[in-house]
């Protein structure tokens, strides 16, 4: 349990650092593309091109960190209405879909990464980028997301259990 919560809180960590550069790209990119066109008359396409090729990077890797903080959009009527040990199993059930489902959707993402890599295409913007990398984003994303579910499982049959 120990390795899994420190490979999950480096994990975590890396995750934000790469979402907070990626912000910062995409903001730097438009304000430059703006900034640019407004000196210049003209503007470089990739400047506004790279901002939605780089939104897969920013949500994916991002699913485990904020599921395991909390932070994600839920609906939450349910567990203001049941007992304490009813909102565990709630809990459990809810990461044991999580993690189920990240599984199920790594394994989509390897196969359309392998697929795109395999076909060798390029998106059609002034710099060329690989179609597979933006799809890469998708089973990293969805690894990150079963490593933090099955943390929070352990943690919920931990709660569960002994308290």
């Amino acid at each position: 349990m120990k390795l899994l919560r420190a490979v999950n809180n480096f994990l975590a960590s890396a995750t934000l650092t790469l979402a907070i550069t990626i912000i910062f790209i995409m903001v730097a990119a438009l304000f430059l593309s703006a900034t640019t066109r407004f000196i210049t008359g003209t503007g470089f396409a990739w400047f506004i091109e790279l901002p939605p090729v780089l939104v897969s990077w920013l949500v994916f890797p991002l699913l485990g960190p904020l599921l395991k903080k909390g932070q994600h959009i839920k609906v939450d009527f349910l567990t203001p209405l049941v007992s304490e040990k009813a909102k565990k199993i709630l809990f459990l059930v809810v990461n044991l879909v999580a993690f189920i489902s990240a599984c199920i959707f790594f394994k989509a993402g390897l196969d359309a990464t392998k697929m795109y890599y395999n076909l060798g295409q390029v998106m059609e913007i002034e710099i060329s980028i690989p179609i597979w990398w933006m799809f890469l984003a998708f089973p990293v994303g969805f690894l990150i997301l079963a490593l933090a579910s099955l943390e929070l499982m352990f943690d919920n049959i931990s709660d569960l259990f002994n308290r």
